[in-house]
């Protein structure tokens, strides 16, 4: 009897330090406010984490850059938006219940102590000791299921980050887009407000000699006074882009300053557009269209596990018993007998689920169709009138140029020059109007297409290529 509760009792310590070792420990990460803000204050362009970010991403080129492009802000921004890393961690989350989907359940351990009352005490013990185990075993391909299940919500989870990381990237391009506007908006304007003021000049000189009408110079002065707004006004919308373009990086205004901005690709129209085979493209390979497909997967392999359910789980029971100097063993095995529910509630439930996922789907790529329809026929109207506005301006330049020389042989006056140079200015404003518009629908078709019409871009990989454009970023 001793030898047997001593054996008990040395099987339960080794048991109970077998659960110690096992478990997994908790470690505080405590998040403040003040931390994450000195965080973002802190960030910059020069960073050396930033620096070793670029270094392993292939198509960066030298580091410090030349000049900051869309390609070279794209990176920055993958490796600091926030919505990125909220991404990331959705990632995480859907990544861990694949652990969770995988494990198979516990046995259960119980053990009693009887005490025979009849028996007398100087013949043998009165205590009967009993340890009984309870396995349970799994039928039917219930954890497989899970699995699936599981593998196609993080599959799903990985593709969200690629949307995300468009959606950054589209709201990126659209900052730029902003900034080169607002900058060359500013020099057109101050050219208009400089004219301007030399034609208030030489009208109050005509004034003078009588060679002018004082409503004359009244228009030319209200012309001046809207010139000089709206050049404040431009300055002001030039801070504001900057601002923006900053939080579309996820980082600081001031890491913006000193920075050689380049607008390449933005300054004219350079890409060719796409031709038919885009729609197939477009609905084959966006990130949201695959994610829908990888969720559809999920909902059936859910609808699968609801169907194993019906069947019941074994429980295996061994049990032993030391009965007064008797050992006993016996084997028990038990079910749940599915006479009053045969799980199918559950069953129309997840066949219901299947059914919206599948509807959510289509209407999905139905959006997309129409999406994209109206994303290239916009971008074709916008391309057309912008290259219109080139000839029109080009045409402007020409009648600038001939003007002048006609000017400096005597046969114009200053005036009339001034004239037709505020005409020009006028047309390169309306160009500048027509080839921005032309940039927003070029940006908005690329984020239809979730690729851009440049192909020397790059930056964002495929579905099929990465597994999300993922930064490893050290924690501060």
């Amino acid at each position: 009897m001793k030898t047997t509760t001593t054996v008990l009792k040395h099987s339960a310590c080794l048991f109970a330090l077998l659960l110690i070792v096992g478990c997994v420990r908790y470690h505080p990460k405590p998040v403040s406010a003040s931390r994450t803000l000195d965080d973002f204050e802190t960030r910059a362009l020069d960073a050396p984490e930033l620096r070793e970010y670029f270094r392993t991403r292939p198509e960066a080129g030298s580091w410090p850059p030349l000049v900051w492009d869309l390609k070279n802000l794209t990176l920055v921004a993958l490796y600091y938006h926030p919505d990125l890393d909220v991404a990331r961690a959705q990632w995480g989350v859907a990544e861990a219940g694949r652990i969770t989907a995988g494990e198979r359940p516990n046995p259960t351990v119980g053990v009693l102590m009887g005490y025979n009352m009849t028996t007398p005490l100087s013949e043998v013990s009165p205590w009967i000791p009993e340890a009984a185990l309870d396995i349970p075993i799994e039928t039917a391909g219930k954890r497989g299921y899970r699995i699936s299940q599981a593998r196609h919500l993080s599959e799903a989870a990985r593709l969200n980050i690629l949307s995300v990381a468009w959606e950054v990237r589209n709201r990126l391009r659209q900052s730029l887009l902003d900034l080169y506007a607002a900058r060359e908006s500013e020099i057109l304007l101050a050219l208009q407000r400089d004219i301007q003021t030399e034609s208030v000049r030489l009208l109050e000189a005509q004034l003078a000699v009588g060679e002018a009408s004082p409503y004359d110079v009244t228009q030319a002065r209200i012309a001046l006074n809207n010139a000089q707004l709206a050049a404040l006004d431009a300055s002001q919308q030039t801070v504001q882009a900057r601002i923006r373009l900053a939080g579309a990086l996820g980082v600081p205004g001031k890491a913006l300053d000193g920075l050689s901005l380049s607008f390449d690709g933005l300054s004219a129209i350079t890409a060719d557009l796409p031709g038919p085979e885009i729609r197939r493209r477009a609905l084959t390979n966006r990130t949201d269209i695959l994610g829908g497909l990888s969720e559809y997967e999920a909902a059936q392999s859910a609808l699968r596990l609801e169907i194993a359910r019906q069947f019941p789980d074994l429980n295996l029971g061994p049990n032993y018993q030391f009965d007064q100097t008797d050992n006993k063993w016996t084997l028990g095995l038990s079910l749940i007998l599915p006479l009053l529910n045969r799980n199918k509630g559950p069953i129309a439930e997840a066949e219901a689920r299947r059914a919206e996922v599948a509807a959510r789907f289509l209407a999905l790529q139905a959006k997309v169709i129409g999406d994209l329809d109206a994303a290239v026929a916009a971008c074709r109207s916008a391309v057309e009138k912008a290259r219109t506005a080139d000839e029109i301006l080009a045409g402007l330049t020409k009648q600038e140029a001939a003007a002048k020389a006609r000017y400096e042989f005597g046969e114009i006056s200053k005036l009339e020059l001034l004239g037709l140079r505020m005409e020009l200015a006028s047309g390169a404003s309306a160009r500048l109007a027509a080839l921005v518009k032309a940039q927003q629908a070029i940006g908005e078709l690329e984020n239809v297409l979730q690729s851009p019409l440049d192909i020397n871009e790059g930056v964002l990989e495929t579905p099929r290529q990465a597994a999300g454009p993922v930064k490893e970023r050290k924690d501060e």
